[in-house]
């Protein structure tokens, strides 16, 4: 049960809350909630509490982010005025509230067609005539797609943790040629944030990775190339069936297959 209206203490948090996250268009009261929205992420949220103590609660309209925000919901939808259904979270403290709101906006800025909606407009005006007309239009493709990798895989390398933007690669599973409309071209379940040295890999097919989100090594991997990757330290994908799919058919492009060995068995 939310408090309705709100107290001055609730408002001011949760106004901060989703100030500080992205969310700061504020579009009023809407059945004791404070709804929100952003200019530059998809999706409106809204926001509650019982009481200035708590629970603070997360109402989210997009269902492409609910559906990869990874928090058992308190409620499995809420109906507001005028509003369809949204997934409602709990949260028992404050910082809670600010962690799950930064990935809702993160989220909202790739997900589900954020990225390819701003490459659209970016290069509605630009010829496709020419190969150099082509490559430029790539390069703003790639570009928008790098930035959306860096929201949704919070900055970090999907595979190490590594943070240093210097060293990260968007990698593209379905490469840019071979895929068959823009929209898998930008969409961010068709790629990886990776280190150079794994990106570099990844890209020449001398790993993959299968439906758990565990590296595989091709047989034409060298020794060494292993041992430099430091597979048996590397982590786990989380992976969503978009990303499975695609992996799929990166793995049928480099024919991985039951010879493939599990990366983390390599060694001497």
């Amino acid at each position: 049960m939310i408090e309705n209206p709100p107290s001055f203490v609730v408002r001011t948090e949760l106004h901060k809350a989703a100030f500080d996250n992205g969310f700061r268009i504020d579009l009023g009261l809407d059945s004791g909630w404070l709804h929100f929205c952003s200019t530059t992420a998809q999706g409106d949220i809204w926001l509650g509490a019982g009481s200035k103590n708590g629970p603070w609660l997360l109402a989210v309209g997009l269902a492409a982010v609910a559906t990869e925000l990874a928090i058992p919901p308190a409620v499995s939808s809420v109906a507001g005025a005028n509003e369809p259904a949204r997934t409602v979270y709990s949260f028992s403290a404050l910082n809670e509230l600010h962690d799950a709101l930064d990935w809702t906006y993160r989220l909202g800025v790739s997900l589900p067609d954020a990225p390819l909606k701003e490459f659209l407009a970016k290069t509605e005006s630009i010829p496709r005539t020419t190969e150099a007309e082509r490559l430029v239009i790539q390069r703003v493709g790639q570009d928008v797609f790098r930035k959306a990798l860096m929201e949704y895989w919070k900055g970090r390398c999907s595979l190490t943790g590594i943070t240093d933007p210097a060293l990260l690669r968007a990698s593209h599973i379905v490469p840019w040629a071979e895929c068959e409309t823009d929209a898998l071209r930008l969409d961010v379940h068709n790629g990886l944030l990776l280190s150079a040295l794994w990106d570099a890999a990844f890209d020449a097919g001398l790993v993959s990775f299968d439906d758990t989100g565990k590296p595989r090594l091709s047989p034409s991997i060298t020794k060494a190339a292993a041992e430099q990757l430091n597979a048996q330290s590397a982590g786990q994908l989380k992976l969503t069936d978009a990303h499975r799919a695609n992996l799929a058919r990166h793995r049928a492009r480099h024919r991985f297959d039951e010879t493939v060995r599990n990366l983390r068995m390599a060694g001497p």
